[in-house]
């Protein structure tokens, strides 16, 4: 026997917010994926100073959130079907699914939350390790001015914060376009540059965080009220 009244009425709602869910899981991977393969981190978190490689802890968030994209588009069609038949076998393993990858969420949450200046921090320090290697004739020269050049060409920047010390060696070294040397005045220095870039990119993702546990928690919602209703209607 189907479930009649409000009941069915939450039915079809769980219905519909499963399918936004799905939607939102899609829209998730997709974004993630365009993180990964972002021309700008991509070009500068691949970069490798000698023996030591460019800090890539950004790339663990992508990967949570592409993990988290796929996810959900699998418990979405889980949502959508179990409501669709009214089982409350699919409806529980869906509410206990949400809840797992809810509680994934919060953590992976917090991991960003404590590490969103550290990601910019490091980043910036294998750069100045890089800037300080090039311009003072260090071992592997070659290889920091090649490190140094990809930043400025990426990121549109030219020096550091002490950029001012280090003018000169700058347009000697030919290590920033020409074009780019009007930036040493403007107070758009790399450092700046960066911060910018990992800032915007992790704020998406905070959006994106912020939109899918409302919907988990609505879900969560409906998914209990929706098999108490189907519970009631079995033993009547």
């Amino acid at each position: 026997m189907g479930v009649e009244g409000c009941t069915k009425c939450i039915k079809y709602l769980l219905f519909v917010f499963n399918f936004i869910f799905w939607l939102a899981g899609g829209i998730i991977l997709g974004v993630a994926l365009w993180l990964r393969h972002d021309s700008q981190t991509t070009n500068i978190l691949y970069l490798q100073l000698g023996d030591k490689q460019a800090p890539n802890t950004f790339y663990v968030g992508i990967y949570i959130l592409i993990a988290v994209g796929a996810v959900m588009m699998f418990v979405g069609f889980l949502g959508c079907y179990g409501a669709i038949q009214e089982s409350q076998c699919l409806l529980g393993t869906f509410f206990t699914c949400l809840v797992i990858l809810f509680a994934c969420e919060v953590a992976a949450g917090i991991w960003g939350f404590v590490n969103k200046d550290q990601i910019a921090k490091d980043v910036k320090q294998f750069y100045d390790q890089a800037l300080q290697q090039a311009l003072m004739g260090e071992s592997d020269a070659n290889n920091a001015k090649a490190v140094v050049k990809t930043f400025h060409e990426t990121l549109d920047c030219c020096g550091s914060d002490i950029v001012t010390a280090t003018f000169t060696p700058l347009w000697k070294d030919d290590l920033c376009r020409k074009d780019s040397l009007k930036s040493l005045f403007e107070n758009t220095n790399c450092h700046k540059k960066i911060d910018e870039l990992f800032s915007g990119k992790l704020y998406l993702i905070g959006i994106a965080a912020v939109v899918v546990a409302v919907i988990m928690i609505f879900e969560m919602i409906l998914s209990m009220v929706l098999c108490c209703g189907i519970r009631n209607s079995s033993v009547y």
